[in-house]
């Protein structure tokens, strides 16, 4: 049974955890702490895939004040050989005689190995404390680990009437400097960046993470180079992208869907690009786990009405454009209010003057 305590080094390793959004894509995030009696001896997480495991920094800190000691472990330990040796076998290496994780690793790689090669040599294990909290944590590495596909969050801003450009298509800018701050942080825990030609074009839109907009707090943490510039996937079927664009003169590497050459991308009956195999073809080939989508309606529509969207991240600018504007989503078909998405609120903050809801998708 789980004590307070337990709780408590679980929260701090889940902590520990999140310092790697930024940086673990592909690999999960993974915070460690190792306790004697009631004192921290070891902590760590994990950094950059190829690096060492939240595990290792922690027993590395403790030294020998691991034996005897317990591990609290945001995920459960590996048990395998990759670019790193596997967790287990270093707990048990280390004599430690317990270890509590949040969740089993869904990786079919581990999947209980690691629990049981820990029990098997004689260590208690706890499983489930703060799982929740774990598995939001990585979303989009447990969803690819059980679906082949990833996580989706679509990005629309809006005037308060559900706007997102005048009748002449003007759209620049609807939202507050600190709204387009804010996306930053989210761009950059993202493994791609999803838009279309038309978007980049109309908009010559770079879709790459602007370090000078990041959160000091964040800016503090990190340096410039130790972030990811996500993989920038843009639909452009006609090859319309020319080299003047913004796009090709900003960090990070660019993918062209269904343009010669680039990622070639099968077409649906409707003429357009078969996005449900696309985003199987990022997650396997790719290893892209976590999509961030910023485009018009007519892509919003379209992933919306396939059950592509995960997570819908809002932005309400206090101002009104009127009817004859462009609204956030184009015909989305829907005949039944049984048919229509609802969602599920998750959050809802004020951003500079505009306000950003946050809401999962509750697909019919």
């Amino acid at each position: 049974m789980a004590t307070r305590f337990d709780f408590e080094m679980m929260a701090y390793a889940l902590k520990l955890a999140n310092k790697g959004r930024f940086t673990t894509a592909p690999n999960p995030n993974v915070g460690c702490v190792i306790v004697q009696g009631n004192q921290i001896v070891g902590e760590g997480y994990h950094f950059r895939a190829g690096e060492p495991h939240a595990e290792v920094h922690a027993l590395r800190m403790a030294g020998e004040n691991a034996q005897g000691a317990t591990a609290y472990v945001t995920l459960e330990p590996c048990s395998h050989y990759g670019r790193t040796p596997p967790c287990a076998k270093g707990l048990i290496d280390a004599k430690v005689a317990k270890v509590v994780c949040a969740m089993q690793d869904p990786n079919p790689q581990v999947a209980g190995k690691g629990i049981q090669m820990l029990r098997e040599a004689g260590i208690e294990v706890e499983v489930g404390v703060l799982e929740p909290q774990a598995y939001q944590l990585n979303r989009g590495f447990f969803k690819r680990m059980a679906s082949g596909m990833p996580f989706v969050q679509l990005k629309m801003a809006a005037s308060l009437d559900g706007q997102t450009a005048l009748a002449n298509g003007k759209s620049q800018w609807i939202t507050s400097p600190q709204a387009r701050q804010d996306v930053q942080q989210f761009r950059a825990q993202s493994g791609a960046i999803l838009s279309t030609q038309k978007t980049v074009i109309d908009d010559n839109a770079s879709l790459s993470v602007r370090w000078n907009e990041l959160p000091k707090s964040i800016q503090s943490e990190y340096s410039e180079s130790d972030l990811r510039q996500p993989l920038r996937v843009i639909l452009d079927r006609r090859g319309l992208l020319t080299p003047e664009l913004k796009l090709f003169h900003s960090d990070g590497d660019i993918l062209q869907v269904g343009c010669q050459g680039q990622l070639e991308a099968p077409i649906d009956a409707n003429g357009q690009v078969c996005l449900p195999t696309l985003f199987a073809t990022l997650a396997k080939q790719h290893n892209l786990q976590h999509i961030w989508v910023e485009a018009g309606a007519t892509l919003a529509s379209s992933l919306l009405k396939q059950g592509l969207v995960d997570e819908l991240v809002l932005y309400l600018a206090p101002k009104l454009m009127g009817s004859d504007g462009k609204g956030l989503f184009s015909h989305l078909g829907f005949t039944q209010m049984d048919q229509v998405p609802q969602l599920d609120i998750q959050d809802v903050r004020q951003v500079g003057p505009d306000i950003r809801i946050i809401a999962t998708i509750k697909h019919a």
